[in-house]
């Protein structure tokens, strides 16, 4: 995985969906960001996750707005990433927690345009710098074989979840644990 501040274009990128702003503030604020074992795509060590903002965001849907490099990943449970949530229905489930860098803003949002549903899905750092639209991110019929060869070139790595030192923060206690669900703090 890659640890430059912006993406070359061959860095390998996934698309993933930021439901609600509070999910944002995690990514923001802890680093990482979660995606459920069963809806996951088949691989999630990429180089960078690039969040497409659902209709939560108001004046901010629709469109990418960060990315953030990927440094690894783990599998633990929903009730392990939110505390407060213990009787959620998918309390017990699995979750990948891939823990990310710092949040990117890119100089000009990726709108959607006439798409509104998206999924997961994979592009690279060339598509991505040349967006105009989400339109632009889908990797052409021909070129889909090498994107496919280095997913599973690097599905095959051995992948190690390093943890890095935290940084100090500068977060209100009750802010930092709201986002982390304790209660009892």
């Amino acid at each position: 995985m890659m640890n430059d501040p912006f993406p070359n274009p061959s860095s390998l990128i996934l698309i993933a969906v930021m439901n609600d702003r509070r999910d944002l503030e995690i990514a923001r604020l802890l680093g990482w960001y979660r995606i459920p074992f069963r809806s996951a795509p088949k691989v999630v060590a990429v180089d960078y996750l690039a969040f497409y903002q659902t209709a939560a965001f108001g004046e901010q849907k629709q469109r990418i707005e960060y990315l953030a490099p990927v440094m690894g990943h783990e599998l633990t449970t929903r009730l392990e990433l939110l505390h407060d949530e213990p009787d959620h229905p998918h309390a017990q489930r699995e979750y990948y927690k891939i823990q990310i860098g710092p949040l990117i803003r890119l100089e000009k949002p990726i709108p959607a345009g006439p798409w509104r549903r998206i999924t997961f899905f994979y592009t690279t750092g060339e598509y991505l710098l040349q967006a105009q639209s989400i339109n632009d991110l889908i990797v052409p019929a021909e070129e889909r074989q090498v994107l496919w060869k280095a997913l599973r070139e690097r599905s095959e790595q051995e992948q190690q979840y390093r943890v890095q030192e935290i940084p100090e923060l500068d977060v209100d206690p009750a802010l930092l644990a709201a986002l982390l669900g304790i209660k009892d703090f």
